[in-house]
């Protein structure tokens, strides 16, 4: 694998420390490091480049762009919101689209995608599953509830008075896994700060620990904010790397409509020799 993976380009990137490799589909044949093995080598701190997952960019049409996104554990996902907003600023700085707009095609559908005041921002699919009461999933002591929401993929969010005190690895783990959710969750840990904002911690499914951010779940807290009556049509959240994810929301009827703003950054650019 070594020797057939040596040289071969990519550019590692962070939405608000969530962090990836990417590979544009027209350097080299990335299509041989689309395998478990491969993702897993990659994704590994310590032995690998280190990353929360990998991402695999190409042409779609005149102007716009396919995201393929895998977990740092090999597996893959429908959408990962802060890896969409990576790929459309490294899409628009390779030019293979357009800053003004374009479509970011992904499993989970076609994104409308642009550069707006600087950062990059899509629009996810509307979203319907929305459970204001996710009770049955078991609240503990220091919650004051659970709501469930499928930005793409499945959140649990779960309101709290402290964030620093939120155990997102152990609670987190037990809700990810709950038997009452079928593919599993991501989780998400809100909490009010002193200024009136909100902040969050996020559990990630694939991952199987703490993210520094989640695009996905700012999207789906920042809906049940909303329907707690707790937000309204923009909000921003604070993510545990101290950077700030802004969602913006539409709705009609049940149906949501929501915006992704924030951080997507090139960290460097590299060339891989041997994965061990």
């Amino acid at each position: 694998m070594a020797a057939r993976l040596e040289g071969q380009r990519f550019y590692k990137m962070t939405g608000s420390g969530n962090d990836f490799v990417v590979f544009n589909a027209a350097d080299g044949q990335v299509g041989q490091l689309e395998n478990e093995q491969t993702i897993r080598s990659l994704s590994a701190r310590g032995t690998g480049v280190g990353a929360d997952g990998v991402v695999f960019l190409e042409k779609a049409g005149e102007g716009d762009v396919r995201m393929r996104y895998y977990n740092s554990d090999g597996s893959e996902a429908a959408l990962c919101g802060n890896a969409s907003l990576c790929s459309t600023r490294l899409a628009v700085d390779l030019g293979l689209a357009q800053a003004g707009g374009f479509v970011l095609h992904t499993a989970a559908g076609a994104l409308k995608a642009r550069i707006r005041d600087g950062l990059p921002e899509v629009d996810l699919e509307p979203i319907q599953e929305v459970k204001p009461d996710a009770g049955n999933l078991g609240k503990k002591p220091g919650e004051a509830r659970l709501g469930y929401v499928c930005a793409g993929v499945p959140h649990v969010i779960v309101e709290i008075t402290d964030i620093d005190s939120a155990d997102v690895t152990g609670r987190g783990s037990e809700l990810r896994n709950h038997p009452a959710l079928s593919e599993g969750a991501n989780v998400n840990f809100v909490a009010k700060r002193a200024d009136g904002s909100f902040t969050y911690r996020t559990y990630e499914r694939g991952v199987e620990a703490e993210t520094l951010a989640c695009g996905t779940g700012a999207v789906a807290t920042a809906i049940m904010l909303s329907s707690w009556g707790k937000s309204g049509k923009e909000t921003t959240l604070w993510t545990r790397s101290g950077l700030p994810l802004t969602v913006t929301l539409g709705h009609e009827w049940v149906t949501w409509l929501p915006s992704l703003r924030g951080e997507g950054r090139i960290v460097f650019e590299g060339r891989l020799q041997d994965l061990g």
